[in-house]
């Protein structure tokens, strides 16, 4: 566990050194879809190169994601040696480690998307979100059901397992309508907000929070009450109050770094949105110029990256009551 940092680093640059060489031999764009040829504007606005990096800006900047990993790795590195006050994110530990290496790979997984423009590069992304966004719900139902480090490893796993096999085999939807990453953002505030005010009562009516979350990201209460079938799914806003069996033995700050994470999340989901070459927004055309480095996506990657650095501070604010 102490060599957390180092074996971190290593990897990262193994990476990025294996990414170059089959960049250059031309291997790793073998199973390229060809559905944005070379010198077209990509799905994400940024015009289409011929290098190893089909959208240079989309693909660099997730390098972001990696930086802040191993800056989390670094710092929890530092505790180990001096720190008296601990919780779960102060030192080295199996849960704190797999927070950072989540967030890591969020690099990786994104530069294979907009690098190669592979199915399999999609899938990497696509896994790697899920395996950051179930992290933090899943990690305040191992307070709430008093789960055990090897419980909350196991479900963890498990989850991303059956999903990374599902998503390959049955899509983006998995078959069945189940957006996993859109539903997992409304369960951690559902999980956040029950954390705080955690009540007999309130545990099972906090389910109904999911709704507004919903209605934030543009699906509104009655479009779901009108549409059932399609939205079967907010059945599992009440996820974590069959799981929240007691209160939080722990208090947390929520003010800054919660609140900054969630606001600059929330920007990049609204640049995010301009940053598709046929958004119907009316910034549109001041925001997509295909041939600029400066991309509406590459800078969603960025701020979402510092977001993830905001979200480890606010747990490591994390005390007990």
């Amino acid at each position: 566990m102490q060599k957390a940092y180092p074996i971190a680093l290593g990897i990262s640059i193994a990476y990025l050194l294996v990414y170059i060489l089959l960049g250059l031999t031309g291997s790793l764009f073998y199973f390229e879809t060809g559905q944005e040829p070379i010198g077209s504007i990509s799905g994400w606005c940024e015009r289409v190169s011929g290098g190893i990096f089909r959208e240079p800006s989309n693909a660099l900047s997730n390098l972001g994601f990696m930086v802040v990993g191993l800056l989390i790795l670094k710092t929890l590195t530092k505790d180990e040696r001096g720190s008296k006050e601990r919780n779960t994110f102060i030192g080295l530990n199996r849960l704190s480690v797999l927070y950072a290496s989540a967030v890591i790979y969020l690099g990786p997984g994104s530069m294979l998307m907009h690098g190669t423009h592979t199915e399999w590069g999609g899938w990497a992304d696509n896994l790697s979100m899920i395996m950051f966004i179930i992290f933090p719900w899943l990690y305040n139902l191992k307070e709430m059901g008093r789960w055990s480090s090897n419980r909350f490893l196991l479900v963890y796993f498990s989850i991303v397992f059956i999903y990374a096999v599902a998503r390959w085999f049955l899509g983006g939807r998995l078959g069945i309508g189940l957006d996993l990453f859109g539903l997992s953002i409304g369960l951690w505030v559902i999980s956040e907000v029950l954390y705080r005010f955690w009540s007999p009562m309130f545990r099972w009516a906090s389910g109904l929070v999911g709704f507004v979350v919903a209605a934030v990201f543009g699906i509104s209460p009655v479009e779901i009450f009108m549409n059932p079938w399609e939205y079967w799914w907010v059945t599992l806003f009440w996820v974590p109050a069959i799981f929240s069996n007691n209160a939080p033995r722990n208090t947390r700050n929520y003010s800054p770094w919660f609140f900054l994470g969630m606001a600059t999340y929330m920007t990049a989901f609204a640049i995010w949105l301009q940053g598709q070459p046929y958004s119907p927004s009316i910034f549109t055309e001041s925001f997509c110029n295909p041939d600029s480095w400066i991309q509406p996506h590459a800078i969603w990657h960025l701020l979402t990256a510092f977001a993830t650095w905001c979200f480890f501070l606010f747990f490591r604010t994390e005390r007990k009551n």
